[in-house]
């Protein structure tokens, strides 16, 4: 039996350790498609504090989110469009780590009634 290489169990790590639905994993619509993803909750406390505010009642709302590599297809661009749970999103910056995505991404709304 082949020793699996460090590559190999950090791929199988992403989904069994990091994504899974068990520990940290949530399950989300993502482009359409059901995914397992971790929201860094810690990082979105410490972004809607410095929530950037306009006179006319419009905010932005950024998200950072872990995703697989495998189960989202291509790293998304900066600028591209992201639909998480129905909701449009620009992403702001997407990194790929070691089969893992770590995508940030912004909507503006409104807080207007």
């Amino acid at each position: 039996m082949k020793t699996p290489t460090f590559k190999e169990l950090i791929q199988r790590d992403v989904k069994q350790v990091f994504l899974n639905p068990e520990e940290y994993g949530e399950e989300h619509m993502v482009q359409g498609k059901p995914m397992v993803i971790v929201s860094d909750d810690l990082e979105n406390i410490e972004r809607e504090k410095k929530m950037k505010s306009n006179m006319d009642g419009i905010h932005a709302r950024q998200i950072l989110f872990y995703v697989s590599a495998e189960d989202f297809g291509p790293l998304p661009a900066p600028k591209g469009l992201i639909d998480l749970d129905g909701q449009k999103y620009v992403v702001l910056e997407a990194t790929d780590e070691a089969g893992m995505y770590a995508i940030t991404v912004e909507a503006n709304r409104s807080t207007r009634r």
